[in-house]
């Protein structure tokens, strides 16, 4: 077992599943949790990370080295409650300086029960990440790491749960009114949505219902919606089967939108297929580009899988590629008004060079009124 040796007091473990180990300093929750490890390359935004849900199921280590340095408050979440399995950092600030934070970092992970580890070698751990892949693992203070690897290996896989139905809302409901009688009312698919797609749509004049994961078509057309937005989302999405039937429901009835897993199910649900990546795209510094304009954007992604352009089906045509990997970052249909992003649009954390397709889908929904 190879260790990397800290010699701290609050002694915490982090254990991949390949038997590394290496020892920090516990802070927040003294649970044990486990989840799949991947890493962020955003500087900023560690608030939006811990509650984006499409990060259930996942232990997060953002690789800027200085986390916590300005506190917590209460404008920049993107659900209800944090969402990760556990939080990895190398220095865990414990003073921070903001006028609008309301606790550290700390306080917020205790309040939610979520365990966080700092002193780690970020940078060892994400290179270990690039050259062998993401990884299940362990952060731990009450077990010897022995006995922390031995239940991990016990533990089923991220790619085995669907952890869209764990997160999705259990209720329809309103995010927003208005007295507008033209105003557009745009359903949102909760595969994880954060708020920001939300508030983004309500800014631009949009009436926003949100439904469950699970919702059928026939009670999503119930609203009469003039577009729907199939939201971002956690894991594999050949495991929503649920969503994938009511999105081909759906097709050819009103313009949508899929963004991340919305554009993934999308994708499936014309017969595309779609892989797991090697350890992901995760931050707010990713460069795609738009095929129809030429432009190049700087983009914010989370997501561990990919549309596959081989056998890509009849009709769908790739929009945007990214400039990393040349993977799929885009989608758009010849017959139906269809459009899906790979990436994060409404950005939190990240740039908001991306703001402009909420605007090109609500062209789309204009057209179709």
């Amino acid at each position: 077992m190879e260790v990397r040796w800290l010699g701290l007091s609050n002694k915490a473990y982090l254990v991949l599943e390949d038997g590394t180990l290496f020892e920090g300093i516990g802070f927040g929750s003294e649970n044990t949790s486990y989840g799949e490890l991947v890493f962020n390359t955003s500087m900023t935004g560690y608030q939006e990370m811990l509650t984006d849900p499409s990060y259930a199921g996942q232990i997060v280590m953002p690789t800027y080295p200085i986390i916590g340095n300005y506190g917590i408050n209460q404008e920049d979440i993107e659900s209800n409650s944090i969402k990760v399995s556990g939080f990895v950092v190398r220095d865990h600030c414990i003073s921070p300086s903001n006028s609008f934070s309301e606790m550290t970092l700390a306080e917020y992970l205790s309040v939610n029960d979520i365990p966080g580890i700092s002193g780690i070698d970020t940078r060892s751990v994400t290179r270990k990440l690039r050259n062998k892949g993401v990884m299940m693992s362990v952060i731990t203070r009450d077990s010897t790491p022995e006995k922390a690897l031995a239940r991990l290996s016990e533990m089923p896989n991220y790619e085995d749960i669907d952890y869209v139905s764990r997160i999705s809302t259990d209720t329809t409901y309103m995010w927003n009114t208005s007295e507008d009688a033209t105003s557009p009312t745009i359903v949102v698919s909760d595969y994880g949505v954060k708020y920001n797609i939300m508030r983004t749509l309500a800014s631009l004049g949009c009436k926003v219902i949100t439904v469950p994961a699970n919702a059928s078509a026939e009670h999503i057309l119930s609203h009469s919606p003039q577009g729907i937005v199939m939201s971002p989302g956690p894991g594999d999405p050949s495991l929503l089967d649920y969503a994938t039937k009511t999105t081909k429901e759906l097709i050819n009835t009103v313009p949508i939108m899929g963004i991340c897993l919305g554009h993934q199910i999308i994708a499936r649900a014309f017969g595309a297929e779609t892989f797991k990546l090697k350890f992901g795209h995760r931050g707010s510094n990713h460069p795609v580009k738009d095929l129809r304009t030429g432009r190049v954007h700087i983009t914010a992604q989370n997501h561990g899988y990919s549309v596959s352009k081989d056998k890509l089906p009849s009709g769908l045509e790739i929009s945007h590629i990214s400039l990393n990997d040349e993977t799929v970052e885009g989608l758009v249909h010849r017959d139906f008004p269809i459009m899906t992003i790979q990436y994060h649009s409404e950005a939190s954390p990240g740039p908001l060079d991306n703001m402009y397709l909420f605007e090109r889908f609500l062209e789309m929904v204009k057209v179709g009124a």
